[in-house]
């Protein structure tokens, strides 16, 4: 959502640093949420007495929430102004954010991680936008270059801070931090930002479409999440929800396609450039996002890291994306983006494949070396991505094209995660019975008898070995798959042509 008016004369130079910085820190608040549990969930499934499989509901209710109110977002600012939207999600945000640190249920943090999700959505757009009314063209650039730094910045120091706050703290902390940031972006965005608030006008709402994206993407996602439970279709609940969930995304399709004023504009994929990249992006972050779930809690219940080394190990890839992303902004007008995109995508299925051969015995800095690596290749994939996909669309149809394109993420990022969650944690059983079928465990418990275990002591250590070298197996294979969708993603990516002429990406929130 660019600015094309002259509101940016109406605040003062050091107002406008001011709000800029405010909004900078309200993104970073919002998308750092989105990692913080991730190296947490051990914490929160060991203190509600839940198995760390549920314990990921936590993330995907937030993410699955999040890119429900994505398409939401131009409505709310159009009906109730820019600057009302972005104040009344923050102090929703703050209060959902109160309600998770005080959750003593599973089912409770999960509902408050869905209105946090709610909440959320609206922030990263409008905080996008308003830094594009408040600064003048000159300036932009280099705003949204700082937005930008606080969107790879925030999955960096997620897993650290939530790792360190669990760790020395609670886990209640990881939430209660946002109380004191969300308090002061609603009173800067107060004192700074009514000047630019933008006008309001009634708009009619596809309320018809907005229940039946809500029923589809609710359908799919509890039937990933409970299905690992529940022996998959072998309960006739999952076969249920499995029905409902595709039934109510085929009406979705054609309400949409029907609708005068549809909740998401599915029109957008007509263009092949469009739908190739919002694909690649899709696929490829979908296989980046499973490692960040699946590292943590490797590291935690299994390598016996503690949160806030598991938080290190994770937040390496990010910390030198940041120091890759100028090089990558100022290789797009000079490079082919699919050839940028490609060649970032095959660095990543590379680093995928290096990290399925870990082993049980690797130390920190194995673990680290292919994290670190793999960082270096992020914002070449990113970056370019949003403008092929941007600059393959009208442009009266880019707002609706970024919308779709952060609604895809989003739901990468949710159906990954339990996904992941379900390939690792069958692969550990299978893993673990063919281990057990061959184990000749009689000479391990003479010598660790010997040594002065007793008989259930030897053959409780002989078990958790067992454990340990399946989950490091199993996790091998989740990073075999990740590389195999990378390179599919690169080729996938080679299906748009090439793109012409520049985008305004300022609405690629």
């Amino acid at each position: 959502m660019a600015a094309s008016d002259d509101s940016f004369s109406l605040l003062s130079p050091r107002r406008r640093l001011l709000a800029g910085l405010v909004l900078a820190l309200s993104n970073f608040m919002v998308v750092l949420d989105l990692t913080i549990a991730n190296v947490s969930v051990p914490h929160i499934a060991g203190n509600m007495g839940i198995t760390p499989d549920q314990g990921t509901w936590i993330i995907t209710s937030y993410a699955v929430a999040e890119a429900i109110c994505v398409p939401l977002t131009g409505w709310l600012a159009q009906r109730f102004g820019v600057v009302r939207v972005f104040m009344m999600s923050m102090a929703g945000f703050g209060l959902f954010s109160l309600l998770c640190g005080l959750s003593v249920t599973l089912g409770m943090i999960v509902v408050c991680r869905i209105g946090q999700g709610l909440c959320g959505g609206p922030i990263m757009p409008m905080s996008q936008t308003l830094l594009m009314r408040i600064f003048p063209p000159e300036q932009r650039a280099k705003m949204m270059g700082l937005w930008a730094m606080t969107t790879l910045l925030g999955p960096a120091m997620g897993p650290i801070i939530g790792g360190y706050i669990s760790d020395n703290w609670s886990w209640h902390w990881i939430f209660f931090i946002n109380l004191p940031i969300a308090a002061l972006c609603i009173m800067a965005a107060a004192a700074l930002l009514k000047p630019v608030e933008t006008e309001t006008r009634k708009l009619p709402i596809d309320f018809a479409g907005l229940a039946l994206l809500v029923f589809w993407i609710g359908c799919l996602q509890i039937m990933l999440d409970i299905g690992r439970d529940r022996d998959w279709f072998g309960d006739p609940l999952i076969v249920i929800l499995a029905i409902m969930a595709g039934v109510g995304f085929l009406v979705f399709i054609i309400w949409e396609l029907t609708e005068e004023h549809p909740i998401v504009d599915l029109r957008v994929f007509r263009h092949v450039g469009f739908t190739s990249g919002v694909f690649t992006l899709a696929l490829c972050f979908g296989a980046y996002f499973a490692s960040i779930v699946v590292v943590p809690q490797w590291l935690q219940l299994s390598m016996g890291y503690t949160a806030t080394w598991a938080g290190f190990v994770t937040a390496f890839t990010a910390m030198t994306a940041l120091i890759a992303a100028p090089i990558s902004g100022r290789m797009i007008a000079r490079v082919d983006v699919r050839i940028s995109i490609s060649s970032a995508l095959i660095w990543m299925g590379i680093m995928a494949f290096w990290r399925a051969h870990w082993t049980s015995g690797a130390d920190f800095w194995a673990l680290s070396y292919p994290q670190i690596f793999q960082g270096f290749a992020m914002p070449f994939f990113m970056i370019p991505l949003t403008t092929l996909s941007l600059s393959s669309v009208l442009p009266s149809e880019t707002a609706s094209a970024a919308g779709m394109q952060n609604f895809l993420r989003t739901m990468a990022i949710a159906i990954s995660t339990s996904v992941v969650l379900t390939v690792w944690g069958d692969g550990q059983r299978v893993s673990r019975n063919e281990m057990a079928s061959v184990l000749q465990a009689g000479d391990a418990q003479a010598q660790l008898s010997a040594s002065g275990f007793s008989m259930e002591q030897a053959r409780q250590v002989i078990s958790n070995m067992v454990d340990q070298e399946a989950a490091v197996i199993s996790m091998n294979y989740v990073f075999f798959f990740s590389m195999i969708l990378m390179f599919l993603a690169a080729a996938v990516i080679w299906l748009a042509p090439k793109p012409t002429g520049k985008v305004d990406t300022s609405a690629a929130h």
